[in-house]
C-alpha cells in the first residue's frame, strides 16, 4: 500500500534505534488515571443492540414491499435502507448509552462513578510543547489566540515546563510578513517569557499539515515528552493544558488524549445554531462514543495532546499507491495517526467533559459545506485503509463511520429517488389484477398503511429521540449553562426546526461531494473562512440553483402523479426550494445577535466566560501589527531524529516508552 515499501521498511527498521529512545525503567511507579472495565465486551454489547434494531427496521421495510411482490426498485431500496438503518441504529444507541451514563454520573471507561482526574496541585516533571500549525490564516486571529494560550500558562506554577511553537506554512507573502511582524511584537510583549516562544515558517509546505508537524517533531521533538496540538482557531485554558500534560505523565501507556473542542465566538444565526447544538448534545454523544471505543479513541487533529516518541515511531504516513480517491497522500491524517498509535499498543482516550477546550466553526452554510467537501475526500480515502494490518476493530469502525457520515446522504438521496421512480411507475401503469391464466379472483393491490406508520415513527425515533434525551439531560443537569430552563427550551425548539430545515441542503451537498470524489474530482485544502460574513444573494443562488430547480421539478411531478408521495416528500422539498434564502438569512450577524438578546442559542461561555476567552475577546479589539522592522526569530538548536515511514502491510514496530533526557 505504501510506495517503495521494501526500501523504506528496511530503512525504518535499521534506523529505529536512532529514531526513537529505547525502553528504560526509571524506577518510578506511576498510577494510571484511566481505568477500564469490560473493554473487550463493549463492541459486542453494541452489536447486540445495533444488529437486532437494524434487522427489525429492515423487516418493516420488507413487510411494506412484500404484499404486491418485490420489484427490482424495491429490492434496491431494501438494500440501501438496511445500510442506512445500521448507521442510524449505531448513532441512536451511542446516544442512548451516553444519556444514561451522564444521567447517573457513570464514567464510560470504568463504569463507576466519574474517574478522579489528576491532582491539579501535582507539579509537572517533564517538558511539553504547545504547537499551532497555521496556513494563510488571518494574522490577527491566530496571534491573539496564540497569545491567549501562552498567557494562560505564563501565570501557572508549571510555566517553565511548556514551550510554544507557531509553525507557519503560509504561502501568501503579505500574510507571512504580517505574521513575522506580529510575532516580533508578541515577543516584546511577553518579556522574559519570550525565550519559551518560537515562530518557524517553512519555505515549502510539503505534505501540508502532516509535513509541518513532522518537521517539528524531527527537529525538536526529542526535547519534549508531548505536544499539545492546536488549530489556527483553537483556544485552551491553562487548567486544561496542564491537565492534559499530567495525564500523559501519569499514564505511561497513553499516547493520545483528545478533548472535545467546543465552538465559541459565533455571531451569525447559523454559527450560533451550530455552536448551541454542539454544547447541548456533545457531552452525551461523546460519553456514548467513549463507552464503545474505550482506549481506541479517535484523533480530530487539534485540541489534543500526543506523546511525541510513539508518534514519531508509528505515525510516519506513507503515500498510498493508486489513484484518488484511495491513493495519494493521506488527507484526513488524524484518524489514521490515532489508528496507527493504537495498533502499536499505545492507548488513546477521549475526555468527555467539555471544559477548557474551544474552537470556531464556519459562520454560514456555504463555508460549512466547503469545509465538509475537504472532509468528504479525506474520509472516503479511509475506506481504502480498512485492511491495514493490525488495526483495532474500533479504529476500523472510525474509518467506516467517518466515511459513512457523508455516504449516508447519498444513500438516502438514492432511496428517495428510487421510491419516487417506483411510485411514478405504479401511478402511470395499469395494474394487473389477474396475473395467471386460470385465476378466479383478482389480486388486489395492498398498501400496508399500518407498517408504513410504524416505520415512519420508528425512523423518527432513531433520528430525534437522542436529541430529545439530550435536551432532557441538559434541563436536569445543565440548564444554568444555557441561561435557564426557558432559554434552553426556546433554543432547543428552534435548533430542532433548523436541523429539519437544513437537512435536505446538507443531504444534497454531501451527495454531490461523494459522487465528485468517486469520479476523481479533487479539491484544494486551503485555509477556511473563520470570521463571520453575510453571504451575498448571488453566492447563495449560485450554490443552490441546481438543488432548487431539481426540487421544483421533483415536487411538481410527484404532486401531479402521486399526491400522497408529494406530502411525504414535502419536508425535503421545502428545504431544497428555500435553500438560497435560508443560506442568506442564516448568515446574518444581526439576526444572530438578536437571538442572543432574546435568550435563544445561549451557551455556557456566554453565561460565565472563562479567562482565556475573555483574553481573546478583549485582545481582538486592540490588536495591531507592529510597524517596526520584523526580526528573524531565534529557534532552538536542532536535535534531529528521523520519523520513519510506516509500512501498512506489515506489523508495527514494538511499543517503546519515551523517558526524559533519553535522546
Amino acid at each position: 500500500m505504501s510506495t517503495n515499501q521494501n526500501n523504506r521498511a528496511c530503512a525504518a527498521v535499521s534506523d529505529e534505534a536512532k529514531a526513537v529512545p529505547q525502553v528504560k525503567s526509571d524506577g518510578t511507579a506511576r498510577a494510571s488515571h484511566f481505568i477500564l472495565k469490560g473493554e473487550h465486551m463493549r463492541l459486542f454489547i453494541m452489536a447486540m443492540l445495533v444488529i437486532p434494531s437494524t434487522a427489525l427496521a429492515g423487516w418493516s421495510l420488507y413487510e411494506i414491499f412484500l404484499p404486491n411482490g418485490l420489484t427490482n426498485l424495491e429490492i434496491a431500496q431494501l438494500g440501501l435502507g438496511l445500510t442506512l438503518f445500521a448507521w442510524l441504529c449505531m448513532a441512536f444507541w451511542t446516544g442512548i448509552i451516553g444519556f444514561f451514563l451522564q444521567l447517573f454520573n457513570v464514567d464510560p471507561l470504568s463504569l463507576c462513578r466519574n474517574q478522579t482526574p489528576p491532582d491539579a496541585t501535582t507539579p509537572l516533571t517533564q517538558k511539553h510543547a504547545v504547537v499551532m500549525p497555521v496556513y494563510n490564516e488571518d494574522t490577527r486571529r491566530i496571534m491573539v489566540g496564540f497569545e491567549a494560550c501562552i498567557r494562560e500558562l505564563m501565570e501557572s506554577d508549571n510555566s517553565s515546563k511548556f514551550d510554544f511553537f507557531m509553525l507557519s506554512d503560509t504561502r501568501d507573502m503579505e500574510k507571512a510578513d504580517a505574521e513575522l511582524r506580529a510575532f516580533t511584537r508578541l515577543k516584546k510583549r511577553l518579556g522574559a517569557f519570550s525565550s519559551q516562544v518560537f515562530y518557524r515558517r517553512r519555505e515549502q509546505n510539503l505534505h501540508r499539515k502532516v509535513g509541518n508537524l513532522k518537521e517539528f517533531c524531527e527537529r525538536w521533538g526529542a526535547n519534549y515528552e508531548s505536544m499539545i496540538v492546536l488549530d489556527a482557531d483553537s483556544v485552551m485554558t491553562g487548567e486544561r493544558m496542564q491537565d492534559l500534560a499530567r495525564r500523559i505523565e501519569q499514564n505511561p501507556d497513553t499516547a493520545l488524549v483528545q478533548t472535545i473542542p467546543m465552538p465559541v465566538r459565533q455571531n451569525t444565526f447559523f454559527g450560533r445554531f451550530v455552536q448551541f447544538a454542539a454544547h447541548l448534545y456533545s457531552p452525551m454523544l461523546a460519553t456514548g462514543l467513549s463507552f464503545w471505543q474505550t482506549d481506541s479513541a479517535n484523533y480530530w487533529g487539534h485540541n489534543a495532546i500526543i506523546r511525541i516518541a510513539p508518534f514519531m515511531q508509528h505515525c510516519g504516513l506513507p503515500t498510498l499507491e493508486g489513484r484518488a480517491p484511495f491513493g495519494g497522500e493521506i488527507l484526513s491524517h488524524d484518524f489514521v495517526e490515532a489508528a496507527l498509535l493504537r495498533r502499536a499498543g499505545w492507548q488513546a482516550y477521549l475526555l468527555t467533559d467539555t471544559t477548557g477546550s474551544y474552537e470556531e466553526v464556519p459562520s454560514n452554510i456555504v463555508d460549512y459545506a466547503i469545509r465538509d467537501r475537504r472532509w468528504v475526500q479525506g474520509n472516503i480515502q479511509h475506506l481504502g485503509l480498512l485492511n491495514v494490518k493490525g488495526l483495532k476493530m474500533a479504529n476500523r469502525l472510525h474509518f467506516l463511520f467517518g466515511a459513512f457520515a457523508y455516504i449516508s446522504s447519498l444513500i438516502l438521496f438514492c432511496m428517495l429517488a428510487l421510491g419516487t421512480a417506483d411510485a411514478l411507475i405504479r401511478a402511470t401503469s395499469v395494474p394487473e389484477f389477474f396475473v395467471s391464466e386460470y385465476q378466479l379472483f383478482p389480486s388486489w393491490q395492498v398498501a400496508r398503511q399500518d407498517m408504513m406508520m410504524v416505520t415512519m415513527w420508528g425512523t423518527a425515533a432513531l433520528l430525534f429521540l437522542p436529541k430529545l434525551l439530550g435536551i432532557t439531560l441538559a434541563l436536569i443537569k445543565r440548564r444554568g449553562e444555557f441561561g435557564g430552563a426557558w432559554s434552553l427550551l426556546k433554543g432547543a425548539a428552534i435548533e430542532l426546526t433548523m436541523a429539519v430545515l437544513i437537512a435536505p441542503l446538507m443531504m444534497f451537498y454531501h451527495s454531490y461531494f461523494v459522487i465528485s470524489v468517486f469520479v476523481g474530482h479533487s479539491v484544494k485544502w486551503e485555509a477556511q473562512e473563520r470570521e463571520g460574513r453575510k453571504v451575498p444573494w448571488k453566492v447563495a443562488i449560485k450554490h443552490t440553483q441546481i438543488m432548487s430547480c431539481l426540487a421544483v421539478a421533483w415536487g411538481v411531478t410527484t404532486f401531479y402523479f402521486t399526491p400522497s408521495l408529494f406530502m411525504w416528500l414535502l419536508p425535503v422539498l421545502v428545504g431544497m426550494v428555500l435553500a438560497a434564502p435560508v443560506i442568506r438569512l442564516t448568515s446574518s450577524d444581526k439576526l444572530g445577535i438578536a437571538m442572543r438578546k432574546w435568550g435563544v442559542f445561549v451557551i455556557d461561555q456566554e453565561v460565565n466566560e472563562c479567562k482565556a476567552l475573555k483574553r481573546l475577546r478583549v485582545a481582538m479589539g486592540y490588536f495591531a501589527i507592529s510597524q517596526h522592522k520584523a526580526e528573524v526569530p531565534a529557534l532552538p538548536d536542532n536535535v534531529w531524529q528521523s520519523m520513519p515511514e510506516q509500512v501498512l502491510s506489515q506489523k508495527p514496530l514494538p511499543m517503546r516508552h519515551r523517558l526524559p533526557n533519553s535522546a
